[in-house]
């Protein structure tokens, strides 16, 4: 018999692979005869390669395959983050399928009458994760072609021109054949080259900051303890995961994005639990007061608006996987736990990336119209952060700059009129040892510690420990200027009345107040407040000077000066 060139280099190619790698298919589950290694397997064929080619009677399809066409229509990959566009399975990745979906059995072939019987009375692949079905929702996009074009309009996907190891194109597209090889298994799941520290992945996908991230670096291993963040991988930390931390090429949960789960907050929790992280998410997430990841399902869209217009919180809301790191940063600026993901600048304008820790948090609480509002009723109602913090204000915590006031002599060192705070050295997990960062906590609007804006609480340095971390108690209470002894200690040890009834603690917006009635982030707590003769005003007379015109804790002050 005359051999074919299509046959000669078949040959030829099986050849070389066995000299190059030291393995030949015979070697691999790939091997269906009854001589082959793994578990399935014919009950009496010896034949190797018949189960995929054939020199007589093959299809139409290249390279002389020996199996049926199976004339479905597969349901396909999508997102909202996909620039490519796929189309039904063809090329290698159709033929791969004739086998990899379970629609054909694995014995039908057509160079042959009957079909060939398999141990175990298997007919079809068996459900599992290489039996990827007629759904391929949930597995890696196929089929389509990879152009400078798209390289482009992603942009985080390598110049398929700079393809130049073992991953290959077939005619322009991504076919299965570009992350396997049918006849080489070297490297577990027949892929071209390994996959650890995801060398596999990032022969084409390049994403932003990847390389100076924590989950492509970090050495952490799993502790033993709870759920297995990597079942079916043989690698023991982090960084020999890699994208696999958190995705699946086939059959994933999550099929958006091809995610480990479906339950989006899973595929971070099952590592930041505190049995491969250092710090335990998970357990801040069971307080009381958090930023609820887990009451929300598929609503978070990574192209979504950097205003919020639906309420909603996930973890990538706020960390960015690919790019996080643990680098430190002084306030106000980002450090790496937040680096790269989105937030509104001081102007409510969209940032692709913020540069400021406020501006993630300004996403949702400032002009989101679906964000959170005030706990406290208060003269001046204003529940936008951002005017909140505008250093345009007549007074402000100093988030976005210092503050108005040039003489505060409470405060504790490191702090001086000239310091910048962030969001998070007021709002933080509580408790000692615990994670940067609002995910939880035992006090009412996830603070660090404990504020009491309850009217007539007896004044403790617990009570006020959220003010006393950075104001000094002693000065604030028994401070020699008249002053502290005159208000503050008369109203939080006379009377017991709360930090909270006085001091707005965000800031007091230009657009309603003034310097002269709400400097010192005064405006009043409307619950015990109530105008005098239909007046409700605090007067700034100068330094350490004021009056105030209300009724408060049973008594009328008409111009009741403080000096």
């Amino acid at each position: 018999m005359k051999l074919s060139n299509k046959h000669i280099a078949i040959i030829l190619s099986t050849f070389l692979f066995n000299i190059t790698f030291g393995q030949s298919i015979t070697e691999t589950p790939h091997n269906l005869s009854i001589s082959g290694p793994g578990a399935i397997k014919a009950t009496s064929e010896s034949e190797i390669c018949i189960f995929c080619h054939t020199p007589h009677r093959s299809s139409p399809r290249n390279p002389l395959w020996n199996r049926e066409d199976q004339g479905i229509n597969y349901t396909l990959y999508n997102s909202s983050t996909l620039h490519a566009n796929p189309g039904q399975p063809d090329g290698s990745s159709i033929l791969c399928l004739s086998c990899h979906d379970g629609t054909i059995a694995l014995g039908n072939i057509l160079s042959r009458e009957e079909m060939i019987s398999f141990s175990g009375n298997i007919m079809n692949l068996p459900s599992g994760k290489t039996n990827l079905e007629s759904d391929l929702s949930d597995d890696h996009v196929i089929s389509f072609t990879y152009s400078s074009q798209l390289s482009a309009q992603d942009g985080e996907l390598k110049e398929p021109s700079t393809l130049v190891n073992k991953v290959r194109l077939e005619n322009s597209k991504l076919q299965c054949i570009s992350c396997h090889d049918p006849h080489i298994n070297l490297t577990n799941d027949f892929l071209v080259e390994t996959n650890e520290y995801s060398v596999l992945c990032i022969n084409c996908h390049e994403k932003d900051g990847w390389n100076n991230s924590s989950h492509k670096n970090s050495a952490q291993n799993w502790s033993g303890s709870g759920i297995d963040p990597w079942p079916n991988s043989s690698y023991s930390t982090v960084s020999q995961n890699g994208c696999e931390n958190c995705h699946v090429p086939h059959n994933a949960e999550g099929k958006k994005r091809n995610l480990n789960y479906f339950v989006e907050e899973n595929n971070c929790i099952v590592c930041h639990n505190g049995n491969v992280a250092s710090t335990d998410i998970q357990n801040q997430l069971t307080k009381f007061y958090k930023h609820d990841v887990n009451n929300y399902l598929n609503i978070h869209d990574p192209v979504e608006l950097n205003t919020l217009t639906q309420m909603h919180v996930e973890c990538i809301d706020c960390h960015n996987p690919h790019k996080a790191n643990n680098s430190s940063a002084q306030a106000p600026f980002a450090n790496g736990f937040i680096k790269g993901v989105k937030g509104v600048d001081t102007d409510g304008l969209s940032k692709s990336e913020i540069d400021y820790q406020y501006e993630l948090c300004y996403r949702c609480h400032a002009d989101s119209p679906t964000k959170p509002g005030s706990v406290t009723s208060r003269q001046i109602e204003q529940n936008n952060t951002r005017q909140e913090f505008d250093i345009s204000n007549p007074s402000f915590h100093p988030v976005e700059g210092p503050g108005k006031n040039n003489n505060v002599p409470s405060l504790l060192s490191p702090y001086s009129e000239s310091s910048y705070i962030y969001c998070t050295d007021c709002h933080a997990s509580d408790g000692s040892n615990s994670p940067k960062g609002p995910h939880g906590s035992s006090n009412n609007q996830i603070l660090k510690y404990n504020y009491n804006t309850i009217y007539g609480a007896v004044e403790s340095y617990q009570s006020y420990e959220l003010c006393y971390q950075c104001h000094s108690r002693d000065v604030i209470i028994n401070g020699t200027g008249s002053f502290s002894r005159k208000v503050h200690y008369k109203h939080i040890i006379q009377k017991n009345i709360p930090c909270n009834f006085c001091h707005d603690p965000h800031g007091i917006s230009s657009t309603q107040g003034n310097q002269t009635n709400n400097s010192h982030l005064i405006n009043f707590d409307l619950s015990e407040a109530e105008p005098l003769n239909g007046i409700l005003q605090f007067t700034d007379n100068g330094n350490f000077s004021g009056s105030c015109y209300l009724i408060c804790h049973g008594r009328n002050h008409a111009t009741q000066a403080f000096y």
